[in-house]
């Protein structure tokens, strides 16, 4: 999957990252006849040894389907039409297809990686894989490039411009001068301790429960594999949490029924993740554009990263089409309004979802109005369209409060919901 670049080479679009956002950026160039080379630090092996969530948002399965990517997806993905929400005992399902037409479909982050990286391959383009010391020069000028090491040797990018899809401990944000960049931030006072397990899910669809203990969610990646979660401090290690300590405090949070259809199967991955919200402005600089991580976190209640990380690179690719074939700025100005139009939308649904589900120490009111609103979630049919319009994604050329023309004029032309 990775070839050896001479010691310059020239090409439109440098991606930095060859994680979900940079391989389908790829791609969605490559279609447009765009070319672009991927530059990654770590081997191809790496990257598809992460464990990330795999909710994907109709539009995102649209986005995969345009790009002829989507076969396996179909076949072994599950798609759900409703969401549970758990409280004190009581589940309520949120109806997702019938109050507002749309579903969600559970596939493995992994796996669309691997689905990316095969269509990648198979177009011929180039993706440089365990690039050492790689670094980003001139993007605030006409002419950038990207230098990096690998096997000793020092390479060069000669490159139009640069899309930095590296995440958020990557070099891409880290290249742009603090002063140039305004960042806004949520650290949550817990983590997410989660494990893996093979077993078929004993419930259909996801849960997402608010006990007294904490919060759990019970989820699946595919017919024979669950990944569950439960709400834990952030000093937590890994190695307090035994797999008969997790399922225990799993069923707990659970309740009675779940607890009954899952026994204590053994884990094949174990890990505690923070939670924060994180925006950075603006995505553009110059001839550098961040994207996905890079540009933006959201808790994983709302199963939105991965989502909005495709919404990014569909807006950059656009962009970098109507500059190649009208010579015209417009779109690439645009492309950092667009993104965070809805980058907002899904920071506010996550963070709604975060505060609603989650215990915080100490904080009775927030305890209080969190029996309030889902009690209101609950007996109120607006209310609940209105989580299943957010939980199955806002339409891509959804309008905001800025910009409004340029996404009035791509909804009209680009009909992905």
């Amino acid at each position: 999957m990775s070839s050896d670049a001479p010691s310059r080479i020239r090409t439109q679009v440098a991606i930095i990252g060859s994680g979900p956002a940079g391989l389908l950026l790829g791609q969605l160039l490559h279609q447009a006849g765009i070319d672009a080379v991927i530059v990654e630090r770590r081997s191809a092996e790496y990257v598809l040894g992460r464990i990330r969530a795999g909710v994907l948002e109709q539009g995102t399965v649209e986005v995969l389907d345009r790009l002829g990517v989507s076969q396996r997806l179909h076949a072994e993905g599950l798609i759900h039409d409703g969401v549970e929400i758990g409280f004190r005992g009581r589940r309520h399902r949120i109806p997702l297809k019938t109050l507002v037409g749309k579903t969600v479909t559970v596939y493995g982050q992994t796996e669309m990686t691997r689905d990316l990286m095969e269509a990648r391959a198979a177009s011929g383009a180039t993706s440089i894989y365990e690039a050492e010391a790689v670094a980003l020069h001139d993007w605030s000028g006409s002419a950038p490039t990207v230098t990096y090491q690998r096997d000793g040797i020092a390479h060069e990018i000669a490159c139009d411009f640069i899309a930095g899809c590296d995440g958020y401990h990557g070099v891409s944000r880290r290249s742009v001068p603090v002063a140039a960049l305004k960042v806004f931030e949520r650290v949550y006072p817990f983590g997410w301790l989660g494990v893996l397990a093979d077993v078929p899910p004993p419930w259909r669809e996801l849960i997402y429960a608010n006990s007294e203990r904490g919060f759990a969610l019970a989820s699946m990646r595919s017919p024979t594999r669950v990944r569950c979660y439960v709400q834990c401090a952030l000093d937590d290690k890994v190695e307090q949490w035994s797999d008969a300590r997790f399922w225990d405090e799993f069923r707990r949070r659970m309740g009675e029924e779940i607890a009954d259809r899952i026994a204590a199967p053994p884990s094949i991955e174990k890990s505690i993740a923070p939670l924060r919200s994180f925006v950075v402005e603006p995505l553009r600089h110059g001839r550098l554009f961040l994207a996905g991580d890079a540009a933006h976190i959201v808790p994983p209640t709302g199963a939105k990263g991965l989502n909005l990380a495709v919404s990014d690179v569909f807006y950059l690719h656009e962009a970098l089409r109507d500059f190649y074939r009208d010579r015209s700025e417009y779109s690439l100005d645009e492309y950092s309004p667009r993104c965070l139009r809805r980058i907002w939308k899904a920071e506010r649904f996550s963070w709604w979802m975060t505060r609603q589900l989650h215990r915080f120490p100490g904080d009775a009111f927030a305890a209080r109005m969190q029996e309030t609103e889902l009690e209101y979630l609950f007996d109120s049919v607006a209310a609940q369209t209105s989580m299943a319009e957010n939980y199955v994604g806002l339409p891509l050329g959804a309008s905001g409060i800025h910009g409004q023309r340029s996404s009035r004029v791509f909804a009209a032309s680009h009909p992905i919901s």
